[in-house]
């Protein structure tokens, strides 16, 4: 069983990359084969294969062969857990912050 944190370094560590973002835009019009996504980088289908093997372990891309083509597709569900740590430390935040600023006003 994978934990919480080690799904979130993983879905951090395959979107730190460029490349791997890139993808993932391009994916936002619809499915792509693995050539279509590798083809405005000049890297070798090796790399894509990388990259694609990564954003796949991630959970943001789910992959389908038929014949020898394979076919990615967005999982726009795999970003959901990054939200919810995100909005969960923007909520701490501000909370601190709001706390701050009464406290700085009620001193004034």
């Amino acid at each position: 069983m994978v934990n919480r944190s080690d799904r979130l370094t993983r879905l951090y560590g395959a979107i730190a990359d460029p490349t791997r973002r890139a993808m993932l835009d391009a994916l936002r019009a619809g499915p792509r084969t693995v050539t279509e996504l590798g083809s405005p980088f000049g890297i070798t289908m090796a790399a894509v294969g990388k990259h694609i093997t990564t954003l796949e372990a991630a959970g943001l891309i789910r992959t389908a062969k038929r014949g020898r083509v394979r076919t990615c597709t967005a999982v726009p569900a795999g970003l959901d857990e990054a939200e919810e740590w995100i909005r969960r430390q923007r909520d701490f935040w501000n909370a601190r912050l709001d706390a701050l600023t009464a406290h700085l006003e009620g001193e004034s």
